[in-house]
């Protein structure tokens, strides 16, 4: 599990400081969590556009869930989310799933729901937590091993390069700006600067070169990068 959970990042966003603890507890060996306590905080969160997934609370300071989904999906953002609010009633979850909730748990819950929910949204978005790899093409990343081969044969794509993979074969037909990626890879409180992207972008492209699939790494002029997609040719 230590291997994919590197490459995954959650965002909790739960204004109630000792339940945020709980949550992190229960869901920090699926990724890497960052936390948030209000709903303005949880909205620039999503706007980074670089977590698989958040949980999110609906009644937060500043602006509550409800407004949180709806003004990430008028940016068309679409990053998985599991509603966990204390409010049961029907009517909040049909608003929820209307908003653009992926699933909803109600307070209190079991410990051990929690992280089944999370891999489960995460099984689905991003195709993790069966063999623990991703595939595009003939081309396999293996999250355990973090090997990428190419029928077969092993490609020298290691440490940073293999998290940039992964983050294009997750988010295929998606534009990535360079600061999406940097903050994604690097993180936000990296010492290096943005100019570290186009490098590690041309590397990439290098040792993809004797699988033709560089070609589907797309440079988008002033705006950032984008991996065409496995079925771009068909």
């Amino acid at each position: 599990m230590g291997e994919v959970k590197e490459l995954i990042k959650l965002s909790v966003v739960e204004d109630d400081a000792v339940l945020s603890e709980n949550i992190l507890e229960i869901i920090e060996p699926l990724g890497e969590v960052t936390q948030v306590y209000t709903g303005s905080e949880g909205l620039f969160e999503l706007e980074t556009n670089i977590y698989d997934l958040v949980i999110l609370d609906l009644m937060l300071p500043e602006m509550n869930g409800y407004e949180v989904l709806a003004q990430a999906r008028k940016q068309n953002i679409q990053t998985p989310n599991l509603i966990l609010t204390a409010k049961d009633a029907l009517e909040d979850k049909i608003t929820g799933f209307e908003k653009g909730a992926d699933d909803y748990l109600t307070k209190p819950f079991y410990r051990e729901e929690l992280p089944m929910r999370v891999k489960s949204l995460l099984k689905r978005s991003l195709g993790l937590f069966d063999e623990n790899s991703l595939v595009y093409r003939d081309l396999t990343c293996s999250l355990n091993t973090k090997e990428v081969t190419y029928n077969g044969e092993v490609l020298p794509i290691q440490g940073k390069e293999f998290e940039l993979l992964v983050y294009f074969i997750q988010n295929q037909r998606v534009i990535l700006t360079k600061e999406q990626i940097f903050d994604r890879i690097w993180g936000f409180d990296s010492a290096t600067t943005l100019t570290v992207v186009e490098v590690y972008m041309s590397n990439l492209r290098k040792h993809l070169r004797t699988t033709g699939i560089d070609k589907d790494l797309q440079t988008l002029r002033n705006v950032g990068y984008m991996l065409a997609g496995a079925d771009a040719n068909e």
